[in-house]
């Protein structure tokens, strides 16, 4: 059965390496890990299994480009496939939904992000599911890559949902985390399918070159391949613009792609580069994951990757065709401290952690919070606030009990005292009580749930299953906004100094992991045995061969990766020009670490409310290692 679905259904004559074994256990009615190389089949891996399974497949992915890829493959098999996430309209939302209570749809991906909305897990609950599947698995793994905090609650999630099996899928696990993913979805290691890492037929390429000669290496390069798809990675989205308008000028025509641009116009880029109207995009790693172009002959890392991950990540998407593809690093150590500062942002300061814990424990028993507010409060970005929360809820403090949203407003399509009037009783009672205790204004009503708590007729899931049906029913439109948490916390007296300064502690031994990894990526780069079999020992393979014949090491040997650009002393810079508008700004809250992120080019959100981008000093010193400057920052105040 699986060979005629695979040839009828999808087109394909042969399953490729480890699928055939992944969608048997899947089919089995098993939970299963499957880690391929990026662009080996791993989604085949749930979509011909979602087909035989009586119930939805479930599909959790960490970016809307992976869905809409994946979604667009299905739909031209024709595999009815649906999303829910941001980008649908409320109407559009109802459809979806309506569609799969009636069956007609074999795969639902949302982003993990989705579980938190109310609306969305009542209707989970609502319906029978028969496979979670985790796309880019490793997110679920603090010692991974991409590490996301909310993947951590993936394995409740499933217990709540009552969903029987699991599929965990990525191409970048190492063996620490592998046994991480096992672990938490309870996943033996028999069911661990892994194909390996190897691929003959990728050109590994480290040249150490100066940072005033890449532009110009570059040309050189690509001049003879201006027809080839090439992806240029860089650190800086300033940088991309730059190189992109350099190799124009010089007759390779490149295009810039980075987060700072707008979603119509990334999309654009995107599309255009599938199409092969553009063939050379000069990138940060924002460009990338949604990529699924099998022809991609060069891979150019213009400054080095963020880890050996990424790197193994990235090379993944050149010569899917299984052609000859070259993957080039311009090696340097001149932007090493940019990377490494990238880590030093995501470590929250000590005083901010205390400000969080002490908000917590004021709250008493039940903490109803709106999380966004929450950064400015604290001075801390909101990833490592979400980090912070699940490490409490491990440690037993916090319990999530649900989120919600804390706006629901609507405009009417008929007369309210016509929906009023299409019920009677006790239901014509209630509706009408909903309709009074609204604040209308010119076009909006929103429903004023502080009002609500007072009225023992009102009952706030009741309301909102009352507005979702008059949405259904096409009479108002809904919209919900300000997405709101609410905790249990279990452990109110904990110690809030010594608590600050155990997280504070853990964070610090992340950040001491995540700048080793970065010497691990210079340690592979420097390699003086063969760089393929070294990628794969990363990731717990032994390839049966010393040499690949097809790498730098193999070709010229082994190369050093030196510091190319002399930087002016620190001590030539003037302390207060550089940090006096700060310090003035922060009104006596400076500390020597936010100083240094400033100076560094760090975000913080304090900076956002005092407009520090504007000020002259800041990024100044990016270039700069972040504990040289710390250094200073110290001895100058």
């Amino acid at each position: 059965m699986l060979q005629q679905l695979l040839e009828e259904q999808f087109g394909f004559k042969y399953f490729g390496k480890g699928q055939k074994e992944v969608i048997t256990k899947i089919t089995n009615r098993e939970s299963a890990i499957a880690i391929f190389p990026t662009g080996s089949g791993k989604s085949l891996c749930y979509q011909l299994p979602a087909l035989t399974l009586p119930n939805l497949t479930l599909v959790v992915s960490p970016l809307l480009a992976l869905i809409q890829d994946q979604l667009d493959f299905l739909r031209s098999k024709n595999i009815s496939a649906v999303r829910i996430d941001s980008s649908l309209s409320r109407e559009e939302e109802v459809e979806v939904m309506k569609g799969i209570k009636e069956n007609k749809h074999k795969v639902l991906m949302i982003s993990v992000e989705r579980f938190k909305n109310e609306r969305f897990r009542r209707f989970l609950k609502e319906i029978p599911i028969s496979l979670l599947v985790v796309d880019e698995a490793h997110c679920i793994s603090e010692w991974g890559h991409n590490f996301r905090p909310d993947y951590l609650k993936l394995p409740a999630y499933q217990k709540e949902f009552n969903i029987e099996q699991s599929l965990l899928l990525t191409a970048t696990a190492t063996p620490r985390v592998i046994e991480d993913m096992c672990k938490k979805f309870n996943i033996g290691k028999e069911n661990v399918t892994v194909t390996g890492f190897y691929r003959s037929n990728l050109n590994l390429q480290v040249l150490p070159v100066k940072q005033t000669d890449k532009n110009q290496i570059l040309v050189d390069l690509l001049s003879s391949k201006k027809e080839d798809a090439s992806i240029i990675y860089v650190t800086l989205q300033k940088t991309a613009e730059n190189v992109a308008k350099y190799l124009s000028k010089k007759g390779v025509t490149a295009t810039a792609y980075h987060a700072g641009l707008k979603t119509e116009t990334r999309e654009s880029i995107q599309n255009s580069f599938m199409k092969s109207e553009i063939n050379c995009v000069v990138a940060t790693i924002a460009f990338g994951m949604g990529i699924d172009k099998s022809n991609i002959r060069n891979v150019i890392h213009y400054d080095l990757p963020k880890s050996i991950e990424n790197y193994s990540q990235e090379i993944g998407r050149a010569g899917r065709d299984n052609q000859p593809a070259n993957c080039i690093v311009l090696a340097n150590r001149d932007n090493v401290n940019i990377l490494e500062n990238f880590v030093y942002g995501d470590t929250p300061e000590y005083e901010g952690i205390k400000k969080l814990l002490e908000i917590i424990q004021s709250a008493g028993e039940i903490w109803d919070v709106r999380l966004i507010k929450i950064p400015a409060l604290c001075n801390i970005r909101m990833l490592p606030i979400k980090t912070l929360l699940v490490y409490l809820e491990i440690m037993g403090i916090l319990k999530p009990l649900n989120s919600y949203y804390a706006t629901y407003r609507f405009t009417l399509n008929v007369d309210d005292k016509t929906i009023i009037n299409k019920f009677k009783g006790e239901r014509k009672e209630f509706i009408q009580e909903v309709f009074d205790t609204c604040n209308k204004a010119r076009k909006w009503w929103t429903v004023d749930f502080d009002n609500i708590k007072e009225n023992p007729k009102l009952d706030r899931q009741r309301i909102i299953a009352a507005l979702e049906y008059f949405s259904e029913q096409g009479w108002l439109i809904l919209e919900a906004s300000q997405m709101a948490d609410v905790f249990s916390i279990k452990e109110t007296k904990f110690d809030v100094e010594k608590l600050a300064k155990e997280l504070f502690d853990n964070f610090k031994l992340k950040e001491g992991a995540e700048v080793k990894r970065i010497e691990n990526m210079i340690a592979l780069f420097e390699s003086n045995t063969c760089l393929s079999t070294k990628l794969a020992a990363y990731f717990g393979e032994k390839l049966p061969i010393d040499n690949c014949g097809h790498c730098s090491v193999c070709s010229s040997g082994a190369v050093k990766i030196a510091q190319t650009d002399s930087l002016p002393s620190i001590e030539n810079f003037n302390f207060e020009e550089l940090t006096q508008k700060l310090i003035d700004s922060l009104k006596g809250n400076e500390s020597p670490e936010l100083i240094t992120k400033f100076l560094c080019g760090i975000y913080t959100p304090k900076f956002t409310t005092i407009k520090a981008k504007s000020m002259p000093g800041f990024g100044k010193l990016e270039r700069y290692r972040y504990q040289d400057i710390l250094n200073w920052v110290k001895e100058s105040l």
